[in-house]
């Protein structure tokens, strides 16, 4: 599973690593703890809009600049996740074989079962 707050973990720390910033120069002035901040950067807490904005701000970078990097490692990401699937999981058959009778048998209704399909990009 890709978590969101992952990438954009990983896109703000190395915004601020490109930097030569440290987690306390930053967080000072986000004006955020540290710790929480760490957080944020290890993925392990969601960034709010307003958090976000104020991070953004004291690393002097467009918020628009980090979701599209984060939006990028997303696709890259889900690129990844596909190229894993086996041939076996992309080629699974979409509907059940429907039993039909035998030659000479009286056919009776035939109810198909209801089949979720799958869409995948090509």
């Amino acid at each position: 599973m890709i978590l969101l707050r992952r990438l954009l973990g990983d896109v703000l720390r190395r915004q601020r690593q490109r930097q030569g910033r440290t987690l306390r120069e930053v967080s000072a002035a986000a004006r955020v703890s540290l710790g929480y901040l760490s957080e944020v950067e290890r993925g392990q807490k969601e960034a709010s809009s307003e958090l976000l904005s104020a991070i953004c701000d004291a690393l002097d970078v467009r918020m628009s600049e980090v979701m599209r990097e984060v939006s990028d490692e997303l696709s890259l990401a889900e690129l990844a996740a596909m190229a894993a699937l086996s041939d076996d999981d992309l080629l699974r058959p979409v509907l059940e074989p429907v039993q039909l009778p035998a030659p000479g048998e009286r056919m009776s209704t035939i109810t198909p079962k209801a089949a979720a399909v799958d869409v995948v990009a090509a």
